[in-house]
């Protein structure tokens, strides 16, 4: 099935998903089962900081006939905020990546202990364990899991109260220092022949004019893309951000940013695209054959 080569109207595309890979609870081979259940035609898999299940998804996609481009989302900061870039990769991953990823993986292990070491001081004993316990397996840890960490021990009620309190951006366990800069990331994803996409543009607490500034330092750097709807979003607000990227002459791209069954999202739920002049990601020349469905 080829791609049309708008975003208003799209059905059937999902580049934003995560598996147990990162901190989905569905293994790739799973995830991939429900995207077709869910009517899926073009998928991403973007595990934090990983292609760990890149090929798991793949051939479970294959089996589907679902076409599945190889992504990661990567972690990196720009003036002290942390952002996430999702790397769009239809060439595979380079030398530069493959470091890189390896950089992000030493990273998110200091990142862990930091947040571990931060916890303790509001109740959370023991709480890189504590996190390991939650994730269930061997894979970096993310908020999420000290999320988890903090119900199970009865520190907060709910996962959402955790981030409120303790996780989400500014908070205590909110930690950025162990992240490259935006430029770096950016430049492993472009020596991989990717594209670089900001992921979740509304999600950092930006005003309007400094998310203008960050996504000029993108560009600056080599990005090409941002996500123009990110699962649930304001109408208003998607329509007014549908301005920015044409403003930027940025390609736009959308997902779910599913991470588990039985919650708010699925693959494929996403707020309707707008009508505006923003081109999708996949008319990107690097993704022409992944549109096509080659």
């Amino acid at each position: 099935m080829k791609l049309a080569d708008t975003l208003d109207g799209i059905r059937g595309v999902d580049l934003h998903l995560h598996s147990t890979a990162s901190d989905g609870k569905l293994s790739p081979a799973e995830l991939a089962d429900l995207c077709h259940a869910r009517g899926m035609t073009h998928v991403a898999l973007t595990d934090h900081d990983t292609i760990d299940g890149i090929e798991e998804a793949r051939q479970r996609c294959r089996h589907h006939g679902i076409n599945l481009m190889a992504a990661a989302e990567l972690s990196c900061q720009w003036r002290g905020i942390g952002l996430h870039i999702v790397a769009l990769l239809p060439q595979g991953t380079s030398s530069a990546l493959d470091a890189g990823l390896e950089i992000l993986a030493n990273a998110r292990d200091l990142r862990s202990r930091e947040i571990a070491h931060r916890l303790e001081k509001v109740g959370l004993a023991d709480g890189l364990a504590r996190a390991r316990q939650a994730a269930g397996s061997e894979r970096p840890l993310g908020r999420p899991d000290f999320a988890a960490a903090l119900v199970a021990a009865g520190v907060v009620p709910d996962v959402k109260t955790a981030f409120k309190r303790y996780l989400g951006a500014g908070k205590r366990g909110d930690v950025k220092m162990h992240w490259p800069e935006l430029a770096t990331v950016v430049g492993w994803i472009r020596d991989a022949e990717g594209v670089a996409v900001v992921a979740h543009p509304l999600r950092y607490g930006m005003t309007r004019r400094k998310r203008d500034l960050m996504f000029s330092a993108f560009i600056d750097a080599g990005g090409e893309a941002a996500e123009l709807v990110s699962g649930y979003q304001n109408p208003d607000t998607t329509h007014d951000l549908a301005r920015q990227l044409d403003f930027h002459g940025l390609y736009g791209s959308i997902g779910s940013d599913f991470h588990y069954p039985g919650g708010p999202l699925s693959p494929g739920t996403i707020s309707p695209p707008p009508r505006s002049r923003v081109k999708p990601v996949w008319c990107h020349p690097a993704l022409q054959r992944f549109a096509d469905g080659e």
